[in-house]
């Protein structure tokens, strides 16, 4: 039989389970993610450089999608370009994670990274990515900052030519959330010309 310790619930936890309020609030904060991301998608969409990626990597419409449990916490994210596949990737990943941050990552992997290394490398040096992240994991699925999968740019270097997965992330704090929009499309921009310079 359980133990009646682990169900018994703590003052602040019965305040919040009998406050309906907090959790509606919750879902009203998550659907304006939701609206943003939409707006995003369009302004990705619409970006010139996108045109100049690989065909096969726009066929996929852009996905917006959310969960409950990243490390514990809600999360949405809108993927696009999208074109996972098991041994090449190009993605562009935009997401907001409950209580901590929203990130922008460009992911690259297989004939994606091999075409686009030389010219990132080059980019990268440009003032425009001094706060940006590079992986130091080569796990896919990570979206956190800590040291053990993402590091900043500034202290890494440039030089990942023996990277088989490359991971390019700028994060933004929910302080500027008035001006996330904003600030994830010049991201997106930024990450575009790391691709192609335009």
């Amino acid at each position: 039989m359980q133990d009646s310790a682990n169900v018994s619930l703590s003052a602040f936890e019965h305040q919040l389970v009998t406050d309906a309020a907090w959790i509606l609030t919750k879902n009203r904060i998550i659907g304006k993610v939701f609206v943003m991301f939409g707006k995003l998608s369009e302004q990705y969409q619409a970006h010139a450089l996108l045109q100049q990626l690989p065909a096969e990597t726009l066929l996929a419409s852009p996905k917006i999608s959310k969960g409950e449990n990243y490390e514990g916490l809600p999360y949405v994210m809108l993927d696009y370009p999208r074109c996972f596949g098991r041994e090449n990737v190009l993605a562009i990943r935009t997401f907001f994670w409950w209580g901590n941050f929203f990130s922008i990552t460009l992911q690259l992997k297989g004939m994606y990274l091999e075409q686009f290394r030389s010219n990132i490398q080059q980019q990268l040096s440009a003032a425009s990515y001094n706060n940006a992240w590079i992986n130091v994991s080569e796990e896919e699925w990570m979206h956190h900052f800590r040291n053990d999968n993402m590091q900043a740019i500034r202290n890494y270097g440039t030089d990942f030519s023996e990277k088989k997965l490359l991971k390019i992330a700028f994060q933004h704090s929910f302080s500027e959330w008035e001006h996330a929009e904003n600030l994830l499309e010049q991201s997106f921009q930024h990450l575009m010309q790391l691709l192609y310079k335009d």
